[in-house]
């Protein structure tokens, strides 16, 4: 079997008639060479069917051409039913395929893992690196960002030291008070909340959006927590209903949580909407095929991976840009629940 040779750079440059050093500085995108001769190298790649060495390429341009998004979570919530993380990377990927930038993705959910995928950012193995579904007050993105290392966040850093990286977020705050006002202007009085976790900047956020209109129209509060799983939405709810049997609304700060907790309503015997009216937050698919449908607060996932890309893509082009945050709106969405 004969195997045919791969194609030069000195090859393409005897095809095109020019040095060496003019076919390198075409295929590394050089805007300093003449159209003629630039078409004439292009032209020579083509009928040689060159591909360029990523390696040594790397070497002229100091980029890896790849962006690390880093999911700060086990493997099985990655991939778990949580349409939350397949709607970043979707969003991510669509804006990175299309600069042709290759999407490293890293998964730190244990001390081990965060300390490799830090040493593995700070080799310079990837030109930036975005952050999603963040816990507390990570260091981490602080750090790269004094390193010089082009860092986007999703959602606001927890961290004081990551207070001057660039992040992509929801309004977590209005969506979840339109939401609960939207309860409140439909009589009802008993309205719980299943809070997500406190150590994640999207379940600070809809807390306090909660507790600022229940505060505003002078109505207790019904607190409990879930991780954003549909088993603690299912199990806080249980909690919920334990302890205050007469609650007639509840807003759960996610879609799957929502799932969970419209489950144990039905075990309870208590008829949605008109015993307990609920309302989720994220509008993934399950909303819409829940039973009875559930009314939610939409927020834009895959426009959110998008943006950070675009940021980063930005930040990767011109180090020294000073990018603002980014706060996407979010939508009530009225279904049958509430």
């Amino acid at each position: 079997m004969v195997t045919r040779e791969r194609p030069t750079l000195e090859a393409v440059a005897r095809r095109a008639g020019v040095s060496r050093a003019t076919v390198s500085r075409v295929v590394n995108g050089s805007t300093t060479v003449a159209a003629s001769i630039r078409d004439a190298v292009n032209q020579a790649v083509e009928e040689l069917g060159y591909v360029p060495n990523q390696a040594a390429r790397s070497l002229v341009t100091q980029r890896t051409e790849s962006i690390a998004l880093i999911l700060p979570e086990t493997a099985s919530r990655v991939f778990s039913d949580d349409m939350f993380f397949p709607a970043v990377i979707r969003g991510v990927s669509t804006e990175l395929e299309a600069a042709d930038k290759q999407l490293v993705l890293m998964m730190a959910g244990s001390a081990a893992s965060h300390d490799r995928v830090e040493r593995y950012a700070m080799a310079g193995h990837v030109d930036g690196v975005m952050f999603a579904s963040m816990h507390g007050a990570d260091p981490l993105p602080g750090k790269l960002a004094r390193l010089g290392i082009p860092v986007v966040c999703s959602g606001r850093p927890m961290s004081p030291a990551g207070n001057t990286v660039p992040y992509v977020d929801v309004d977590h705050f209005g969506g979840v008070a339109a939401a609960v006002r939207h309860l409140v202007g439909a009589g009802r009085r008993r309205i719980a909340t299943i809070a997500g976790p406190q150590d994640m900047i999207a379940g600070v956020d809809r807390l306090a959006g909660y507790r600022a209109v229940l505060t505003e129209a002078g109505l207790p509060e019904h607190v409990t927590t879930g991780d954003f799983t549909r088993e603690s939405g299912e199990q806080a709810m249980q909690r919920l209903l334990t302890e205050d049997p007469e609650l007639d609304a509840v807003f759960v700060a996610s879609d799957l949580m929502a799932h969970g907790a419209l489950q144990a309503l039905r075990e309870r015997g208590r008829r949605v909407p008109l015993d307990v009216a609920v309302i989720g937050f994220d509008d993934f698919e399950i909303a819409r095929y829940s039973d009875p449908p559930l009314t939610t607060v939409r927020q834009p996932i895959v426009d959110m991976g998008r943006t950070m890309a675009k940021l980063m893509l930005t930040l990767v082009d011109d180090p020294t840009e000073v990018a603002a945050p980014v706060v996407l709106p979010t939508e009530l969405v009225l279904r049958d629940s509430a």
